[in-house]
């Protein structure tokens, strides 16, 4: 059983939603960055996806693009990101960490190598967003011989011949993304997700985080009611830009900040409340 896996199963047992907070490696800074990292899970992610910064990230919104913006004029590269995971895994040996990105880096580096890399470095799963399920056997195959999950998107668009096919190799968890179009732009149709969730529930037995446009503790209540896991990013990519001005320990805090919040709300939802 993989660290992902084992997270589910445990979750599931506590009658609780993972929540998945997103950042962006290097954001602001590498500095910066770390500090938000290491205290998420005290903060209560259950799951953590690392951005890797790139230079063309099209599936993402104005927000996360202008974080990868700044990480990459901050000096974040892949083996600055992976070094920030094995630092992170120093004090913490527990909490997955899934890296979210683009192929492009990834071939460049060599699938093989990239997958032993990110092994060594303590990382649990990726997320390639521009790697589609015909193709990903390139990284999924070297990436499982070495212990890490791809995670597979499903999408509003997925017909029942692909979501088939989706979850046929899939591993970890499926990601499913709440709306058509780029992260962090329209609100989540709450209903929509609900239809959605039984029809990935019929395909597969592995748990479906939901992600793409859950700004507020409400929100993510209201999903942890529907889905194994509640995925935030652009909310929390824009609170680092929102607070630049005033220095690493208010950006910091307005992050763990946004993050307890959110995570309560997702922890409380099956209990049938929110906390105050």
């Amino acid at each position: 059983m993989t660290s992902l896996a084992d997270t589910f199963t445990r979750l599931k047992k506590e009658g609780r939603a993972a929540f998945v907070p997103f950042i962006t490696a290097g954001d602001p800074d590498m500095e910066t960055s770390f500090a938000i990292l290491e205290k998420l899970p005290e903060a209560g992610a259950d799951i953590i996806e690392l951005g890797m910064p790139f230079t063309d990230p099209m599936a993402d919104g104005p927000a996360v693009q202008a974080s990868s913006v700044r990480a990459l004029k901050a000096g974040a590269t892949m083996a600055r990101v992976l070094e920030m995971v094995k630092k992170f895994r120093r004090a913490n040996k527990t909490t997955p960490i899934v890296l979210m990105g683009y192929y492009n880096p990834i071939h460049a580096h060599g699938t093989a190598r990239f997958a032993k890399d990110v092994a060594a470095a303590g990382v649990d799963g990726l997320i390639v967003v521009d790697l589609p399920v015909e193709e990903d056997e390139v990284l999924r195959v070297p990436a499982r011989a070495q212990g890490v999950d791809l995670i597979r998107f499903v999408t509003p668009t997925t017909d029942e011949a692909r979501l088939k096919r989706i979850v046929a190799e899939a591993s970890g968890y499926l990601y499913y993304v709440s709306v058509a179009g780029v992260t962090g732009t329209k609100a989540v149709p709450e209903e929509e997700v609900r239809a959605a969730m039984v029809r990935v529930r019929s395909a597969t037995h592995l748990p479906c985080t939901v992600g793409f446009g859950i700004r507020s503790p409400e929100q993510a209540e209201a999903i942890a009611r529907l889905a194994d896991g509640v995925v935030v990013g652009s909310a929390i990519v824009a609170l680092v830009a929102a607070n630049l001005g005033g220095g690493r320990d208010q950006v910091v805090a307005e992050v763990l900040a946004l993050t307890r919040a959110l995570a309560g709300s997702t922890h409380a939802a099956r209990r049938g409340k929110v906390p105050a």
